[in-house]
């Protein structure tokens, strides 16, 4: 696969995943005005990560060893690379959600990313020789796709797509989620967006236009406790 291909094929994954949260513009819409008209009661799922919790992939984080660590990092950042002016996984430290989440609120998740990230392994050691945080990106792209189809062999429980949805899933909560649960470095996945955060008041106009919003600067949950 060339360059351009490389480039053509991350920004088509990039898009999806932004595309995918856009189709989700009214639950956004919805959990403005719910913002708007109470911040007394935040979500509750996944906690709020403790003050000053951070993970860190060259030590053990608050769940994930180094090894699982580079590998969920690389993974999120395949799901969901980075570019010139467009963040990435890495860049809003999907890496930490998802490991607080996992020491928290998604400990009953543990067993799951354990197998899954030791099936994962196993797999590309079996097809390439190496672990998957060692393959190049168009490798760890193939890996990628032969979990998301299903055709990955080796793995029991969770199933390759089970396990690939599920990173999926908690790598766009990483990107898009209120930075307080961890993840959303510096507003990285919202300014992707253009979405807002937790601003206190919406006007009518707020609510109707299809700008990004830009009346105020961003703000996160934490700024409203």
């Amino acid at each position: 696969m060339s360059q351009h291909d490389d480039r053509r094929h991350d920004e088509a994954r990039r898009a999806f995943l932004v595309g995918a949260l856009a189709g989700a513009g009214a639950a956004l819409a919805t959990d403005a005005q719910a913002q708007t008209q109470s911040l007394q009661n935040p979500p509750q799922a996944p906690a709020a990560a403790p003050a000053g919790a951070q993970s860190n992939g060259d030590e053990r984080g608050a769940f994930f060893n180094p090894d699982d660590a580079a590998t969920v990092a690389a993974f999120a950042e395949r799901l969901m690379p980075g570019a010139p002016g467009k963040p990435g996984a890495n860049d809003a430290d999907v890496l930490n959600y998802i490991d607080l989440a996992l020491a928290g609120a998604y400990a009953d998740q543990q067993d799951f990313y354990r197998r899954g990230l030791a099936q994962l392994d196993a797999y590309c050691r079996t097809q390439q020789g190496k672990p998957f945080a060692r393959l190049s990106a168009a490798q760890q792209d193939e890996v990628i796709t032969a979990l998301e189809q299903g055709k990955a062999s080796g793995f029991s429980w969770p199933s390759p797509q089970a396990f690939f949805n599920t990173l999926r899933t908690h790598t766009m909560e990483g990107m898009f989620a209120d930075p307080v649960y961890g993840g959303n470095k510096d507003f990285a996945g919202w300014r992707l967006v253009g979405f807002p955060g937790a601003q206190p008041v919406f006007t009518k106009a707020d609510m109707e236009s299809r700008a990004a919003f830009g009346r105020v600067a961003m703000t996160s949950l934490k700024a409203r406790a």
